[in-house]
């Protein structure tokens, strides 16, 4: 197992192993990856040379064809397979998905030297005969996982790079150091700063100090927790204590607006998303005190207004 940072390394080198397993929820990062795999190809033979495929498209069997095949004008094959999960866990017993899971045992035991196959997934049951067998003979890559401030500014960048945000190097630096290696906390932060910022506006130090503002010790899911058990009450007041605590209000509003779109009942989802864009216009026109407009979006993603109107029809 190897961290992608290792991996960006390998690829530079153009030391590449056979069989590579990319796993993780961060898709953005293992797209990434995916791209930059076949990048290793120069860009003029590289139609000869790389396939991409969609999980659950084609058979596995094809897959493996395709990274047999021999390369052309180069000394490398480059296979990718996107969404492998549909692949490598099919929803239905057949013969086919038997003979499929035989020809992978089989690739996996006698990989062909000339070419690299990465096999892109998310979460895969480590219980499965075929899993079991990746896990061992292929370089399983984590995403998702980051262990040092370099590659969190590495990861930082990217992100904004791909959102088409600007940041200044020392609001990298000083995002990557407050909250570390945390993808999650990561994610939430970068949301939050791209909205804080506005369009064509570059994030500066200034804007990570306002709106990521400095660790607290108290739990920053328990407005979180309330809200998906409907406990207005308990996110009322785990609000008040996380911005009484020195929270920034833009640092807040992430949060909600991730429960909004993440945590919620399907047919609740557009009117919280809705009322969440209506708190961010709020507070950046001072339409109000950021307390009582952030408590009102807490007392609508809990459900208060749906529950008045059933009760007064």
């Amino acid at each position: 197992m190897v961290t992608p940072t290792a991996v960006h390394t390998q690829i530079a080198s153009g030391t590449l192993d056979p069989l590579y397993l990319v796993l993780g929820d961060d898709e953005h990062e293992k797209t990434e990856l995916a791209v930059e795999f076949e990048e290793v190809v120069d860009e003029g033979i590289r139609a000869f040379n790389v396939e991409r495929f969609q999980g659950g498209e084609v058979a596995l069997r094809t897959i493996l064809d395709a990274a047999r095949t021999l390369p052309m004008m180069a000394p490398r094959r480059i296979v990718v397979a996107l969404r492998a999960e549909r692949i490598l866990e099919p929803k239905r017993e057949s013969e086919a998905a038997t003979r499929d899971a035989e020809a992978l045992l089989a690739f996996m035991e006698d990989p062909p030297s000339h070419a690299t196959l990465v096999l892109v997934a998310g979460r895969l049951d480590e219980r499965r005969r075929v899993t079991k067998r990746l896990l061992t003979k292929a370089t399983v890559v984590r995403c998702g996982v980051l262990e040092t401030v370099r590659d969190v500014e590495r990861w930082v960048q990217s992100r904004m790079k791909a959102e088409r945000q600007g940041i200044s190097t020392d609001a990298v630096g000083l995002l990557s150091e407050r909250i570390g290696p945390d993808i999650m906390r990561l994610r939430d932060a970068v949301e939050r700063l791209i909205l804080f910022a506005g369009d064509g506006t570059d994030i500066s130090v200034s804007d990570v100090t306002a709106v990521v503002g400095v660790a607290v010790s108290q739990d920053d899911w328990a407005v979180t927790r309330a809200i998906e058990h409907s406990a207005t009450d308990v996110a009322l007041r785990e609000l008040g204590l996380t911005l009484e605590s020195g929270v920034a209000p833009y640092m807040v509003l992430g949060q909600l607006a991730w429960v909004a779109r993440s945590r919620l009942p399907t047919e609740r989802i557009e009117a919280a998303i809705e009322a969440v864009f209506r708190t961010d216009r709020a507070l950046k026109l001072s339409g109000g005190e950021p307390r009582v407009l952030l408590e009102r979006l807490v007392a609508d993603l809990c459900g208060v207004g749906e529950k008045a109107g059933s009760r007064r029809r």
